[in-house]
């Protein structure tokens, strides 16, 4: 049950880290999977994915791909609406982790 509950909750920082992540730049998912490690997110492409392709599917983000390698790579981009939900997540995520900290 606790599992359950962190892994939903943790759901929802993933989702701040990729919106946060595609607004400063085009982000694709090998590199959003390291980026997430760094950060203590230890997730696999069969959990990153489908939460990149649910938020393409909400409207959060688009995808374009790209040639590099010689394979194609999906790559990530915050759409109007994502920055709109991330402006207002990122406020309440902030007044929450402040009134956590006193």
């Amino acid at each position: 049950m606790k599992d359950k509950i962190l892994q939903k909750l943790y759901q929802g920082f993933v989702q701040l880290h990729v919106l946060y992540h595609s607004k400063k730049k085009p982000v694709y998912g090998v590199w959003m999977m390291e980026e997430l490690k760094e950060h203590g997110y230890n997730i696999g492409p069969g959990t990153l994915y489908p939460i990149l392709n649910k938020m393409e599917k909400n409207g959060l983000l688009s995808k374009e791909n790209r040639i590099s390698g010689g394979k194609i790579r999906k790559y990530y981009s915050i759409t109007d609406l994502g920055l709109e939900i991330f402006d207002d997540a990122s406020k309440k995520a902030s007044e929450l982790f402040h009134e956590i900290e006193e």
